[in-house]
């Protein structure tokens, strides 16, 4: 805990690292709060969620803050701020805190006149990186605080930050409150801006420790208050569905330039940073665009894109049910089973060379096949980074009782413990539990299937769970490879295996096992009619004393998935036959087109 004396008219590094920490730490705590106030630009109640993971990164950027320099510890944590910054408020906060970082990141101590220099100089840079500055939100409230704290030091003649807070800190608390009648949805819902509130309550939680002195550990837990509040405004329909960010790295980043560029291309545009570091945030229907446009200024990084019509509907879900479920994209689904029964995705990252994707956001799984193709490069896949998982387990559990997230089989990919570190350090007031599907595709799609329905029907997070638990112990993927190329180029078979192959004119079958790994399971001889042979395979795994559900998906081959699906219903009325799908990456990075999967799931006749 930094002293503080009764004359507190400078902040040093450390004085200063501790006033962010209670201030943050209070913003944390109110997360869902915001969240169900969220809306405005829409209502889908995330931006609590997106200043709380914009200012964790600060909070661990402190945690290094040993030497008493106000500047350099100023400096981090703009910097902390522009690498984790989420959505519209978290993007502008960013740029609030570069602004004060470059008007005072050279002075070993800040004074009272130099603070209100820099937050001027903040609440400038904050506007500068809208396209649109929009009065009635977090800038308003950002630009009234820094003008009050102005003026009390330079016409006022404050001296002392003590009396600066406690003077300047109405005028915020007015702004925030204004904005109730600034913005018509915010009229109609009778609430004010999420974002302007979240920043008034990191200002309260500084002017606290100034007030008092009193330093917050930086270890202990910060717990979300929960309130039974029902999300505010109402479901809209939206002209951009994706909110999109990314972050652009180069040597002279022509941020205006770019500015104007994506202007074009969607709403709610914000380009904070600098000409080395910019963070773009934008309201998009076409992702993909807004990446192919970043590209041309630098190296990208950092891509997301929030399906914020899916947002919405878990905001506004009025207790239609307990439990949301979770999956990660290497699950296969229909897309009207993930609409109708409200399945979050996470994608995965595909990267082509330098190129990167995000799975089934800004890549469909027709065009991975064709970039299959015609690309040299072998496409990578990389798992969810643990901070896309907590954002998504953060959302939901602000608005939900418990999440169950069901993942892609630990045996074949770090995805499920990445989903795991990321549960640890959820702050909600929900339960947030991880299964492992041991199983990949199609069948990780059914098992999530199981459990979506179970939750549609009111079920509880722990009887979600058993049902997930017990459908995972009956469900089986196989794949039938029509090459081997894919999977040898992608080092997954060796090339005498793929020449063997070829040689003898065998089909290689690989699938999941009980322990969830995936391996060879079988082979099919001959090339001729082998859609016909691999249903024969897959049927005399079906026996009669059980009611199965199959599930069939194929890489660019919907005539042959057809086929089989046909061939399959035929086997008896104890086998329910789901209509094929596209595969998706899991499998088809190394099936290749023409790969055919199949998932079975079995469960006692009625």
């Amino acid at each position: 805990m930094s002293a503080v004396t009764s004359e507190f008219d400078s902040l040093d590094g450390l004085r200063l690292a501790d006033a962010l920490r209670s201030g943050i730490r209070r913003l944390l705590s109110r997360q869902e709060h915001l969240n169900k106030i969220n809306v405005f630009p829409v209502p889908d109640g995330d931006t609590g969620t997106n200043l709380a993971l914009t200012m964790s990164a600060v909070l661990a950027s402190l945690r290094s803050v040993r030497g008493g320099h106000a500047g350099e510890t100023l400096t981090r944590v703009a910097d902390a701020a522009l690498d984790g910054a989420r959505g519209n408020s978290g993007a502008i906060l960013a740029q609030f805190f570069l602004g004060l970082g470059d008007k005072v990141g050279h002075l070993q101590s800040i004074s009272v006149r130099d603070f209100a220099e820099a937050v001027q100089g903040g609440a400038d840079y904050a506007r500068e990186s809208l396209a649109e500055p929009r009065e009635g939100t977090i800038l308003t409230v950002v630009t009234d605080f820094a003008a009050e704290v102005r003026m009390l030091v330079t016409s006022k003649g404050v001296g002392d930050f003590r009396k600066l807070f406690s003077a300047a800190l109405p005028r915020a608390r007015a702004s925030l409150e204004a904005t109730r009648n600034q913005i018509e949805s915010l009229r109609k819902a009778n609430v004010v801006d999420a974002g302007a509130q979240g920043f008034v309550e990191l200002l309260e939680g500084m002017g606290e420790y100034i007030d008092t002195g009193r330093a917050v550990d930086d270890e202990s837990i910060v717990i979300a208050i929960h309130e039974d509040e029902q999300a505010a405004g109402h479901e809209e329909n939206l002209a951009h569905r994706y909110c999109t960010e990314c972050v652009i790295s180069g040597e002279a980043i022509d941020r205006r330039h770019l500015r104007e560029e994506l202007a074009a291309m969607g709403s709610s545009l914000v380009v904070a940073g600098t000409h080395r570091k910019a963070k773009v945030h934008i309201h998009v229907n076409e992702p993909d665009a807004v990446f192919r446009v970043a590209e041309r200024y630098g190296a990208v990084t950092g891509q997301k894109a929030d399906d914020m019509h899916r947002q919405q509907e878990s905001a506004h879900h009025v207790k239609r049910r307990k439990v949301a479920v979770v999956i990660d994209s290497a699950a296969d689904l229909p897309d009207e089973a993930l609409e109708r029964l409200d399945i979050h995705m996470v994608p995965v990252r595909i990267h082509f060379g330098e190129h990167s994707y995000l799975d089934k956001v800004s890549l469909t799984p027709e065009q991975f096949f064709r970039e299959l193709v015609a690309n040299p490069l072998h496409p990578k896949t990389s798992q969810p980074p643990p901070g896309d998982f907590r954002r998504a387990f953060e959302f939901l559990g602000s608005h939900y009782d418990g999440v169950l997230y069901i993942g892609l089989t630990s045996r074949a990919s770090g995805t499920y413990q990445s989903a795991q570190t990321a549960a640890e350090r959820v702050r909600t007031h929900a339960r947030i539990v991880t299964i492992d599907s041991q199983n990949v595709s199609l069948g990780q799609g059914l098992i999530a299937l199981r459990a979506a329905e179970a939750a549609a029907a009111g079920a509880t997070l722990e009887e979600c769970e058993r049902v997930a638990t017990e459908a995972r112990a009956t469900t089986r993927s196989f794949a039938s490879l029509a090459t081997l190329e894919y999977a040898v180029r992608g080092g997954r078979i060796p090339a005498w295996a793929g020449t063997i192959s070829r040689l003898l004119g065998i089909t290689i079958l690989i699938g999941t096992r009980k322990d969830g790994s995936v391996g060879l399971v079988g082979a099919l001889f001959g090339r001729r009619g082998i859609t016909g042979k691999f249903s024969r395979w897959i049927a005399r795994r079906l026996p009669a004393g059980r009611q199965w559900t199959v599930a069939v998906a194929h890489a660019d081959a919907a005539d042959e998935a057809g086929t089989l699906a046909r061939s399959l219903g035929a086997a008896g009325s104890h086998v329910e036959v789901l209509k094929p799908i596209p595969l998706g990456t899991a499998l088809g990075v190394h099936g290749g087109p023409g790969c055919l999967v199949v998932s079975v799931q079995s469960r006692p006749r009625e």
